[in-house]
């Protein structure tokens, strides 16, 4: 069976609507799809923006920011956050209730102060064994040092590393989770993949100018020897990756400032690391990159990859 799964940071599930999201849905013809920065209350959804898909959203409580969902073409058999209430609806339906998550993994210490932020919601596929899970990590910052380096040309008001330290307490805590929802996948007899914005380009690959971000946010080399933590031939392999081994790129972000988009100054931080099974059955994958600017739908596009379960 042909499975095509999308991961997509919309920035904002109403002004993507505008530049055209319910167009890309339909002709994509993705059976499930995880968005990222949904950054929408739960009764301010769009009616009807998601098509004909099933709908689980983590909305998180912080206004304006952050909320992951995950569409799927039938109801999935199970629906799994950080723990946070979620809203399960149907297509066509209206309702703003949330419920309590399935039960999970026990979640680790170390994500417990992100439990409310809307940055993580899985799923167990109902037509095929898959559970696929959509992921928003924070962003981050620089560590205390390089801003005492950089002091004076930060564009952000320097806070001693807080952001920084604050990311890796995720990082630490997230790899523990991924571990134990791929060996709870397994033990069920599905395989498994987590779809989304990691906000790490891993390698110099991943990023156009890589020499200039050295001492960047999202390219620092704790972050990247995190990202090698996680991937192994045994555990998670990162398929668009492995799709193209020799390829800078694809990117599948780029600033809306200056003419990074036109030079393809991109970055790629948007991924799907799924369970070695699932990875060897990828016949296609690739990025939803639009033709210009004009047309773009969010700073980020999609990630589209098929595979044949």
């Amino acid at each position: 069976m042909a499975l095509r799964v999308a991961s997509f940071n919309v920035n904002g599930i109403r002004a993507c609507q505008k530049r055209g999201f319910e167009g890309w849905l339909a002709a994509r013809e993705a059976d499930v799809i995880g968005l990222q920065e949904v950054r929408c209350p739960v009764a301010a959804l769009p009616e009807g923006v998601f098509g004909d898909h099933h709908l689980a959203y983590d909305p998180g409580t912080a206004a304006g920011r952050n909320g992951v969902a995950l569409l799927t073409r039938e109801a999935p058999v199970a629906v799994r956050t950080f723990g946070a209430p979620v809203l399960r609806r149907a297509p066509g339906e209206t309702h703003t209730e949330l419920v309590e998550p399935d039960p999970g993994p026990t979640l680790p210490r170390e994500l417990k102060e992100f439990a409310d932020e809307g940055r993580y919601v899985e799923v167990d596929l109902a037509d095929v064994p898959v559970t696929v899970a959509s992921l928003y990590l924070p962003k981050g910052g620089l560590p205390a040092d390089l801003q005492e380096k950089m002091a004076g040309r930060m564009r952000e008001k320097p806070d001693g590393g807080a952001k920084f330290e604050r990311k890796m307490r995720f990082l630490a805590g997230f790899a523990k989770q991924l571990t134990r929802s791929r060996k709870a996948a397994a033990a069920a007899g599905r395989e498994f993949v987590v779809v989304g914005d990691f906000n790490i380009a891993h390698t110099e690959r991943d990023i156009k100018n890589w020499r200039g971000n050295k001492n960047s946010e999202g390219f620092l080399p704790p972050e990247r020897e995190w990202v090698s933590s996680i991937l192994s031939p045994r555990t998670l392999v990162d398929v668009v990756r492995a799709q193209y081994p020799d390829t800078d790129g694809p990117y599948a972000w780029w600033s809306w400032m200056g003419q990074a988009f036109e030079r393809d100054t991109g970055w790629r931080i948007d991924y799907h690391l799924a369970t070695p099974g699932l990875a060897r059955s990828v016949t296609a994958a690739g990025v939803d990159k639009e033709p210009s600017r004009a047309e773009r739908l969010s700073d980020h596009a999609p990630v589209v990859v098929d595979y044949e379960i």
